[in-house]
């Protein structure tokens, strides 16, 4: 019979890249903003039953757009 002995704790999937130079970043914030106002536009044009039958109101878009990104792993940078 084997037993392990220690602590093995595992880091992300996927290490951040710290952007290397300011355009890379205002790149990366660029793209990050044009998919929030992608999404934000396929929720405006959601009619408001619609956006019932997903649990959240017309004037609760804005808020979704901002957060929903952090949140869903389908958006990555």
């Amino acid at each position: 019979m084997s037993t392990i002995h220690g602590n093995s704790e595992f880091g992300p999937a996927t290490a951040r890249r710290q952007p290397c130079s300011p355009l890379e970043a205002y790149w990366n914030a660029f793209r990050e903003w044009r998919k929030r106002e992608r999404l934000r536009a396929a929720l405006d044009d959601l009619s408001d039953r619609e956006l019932k039958d997903i649990g959240i109101g017309r004037g609760e878009i804005d808020y979704v757009a901002r957060s929903a990104l952090s949140m869903d792993p389908r958006f990555t940078p």
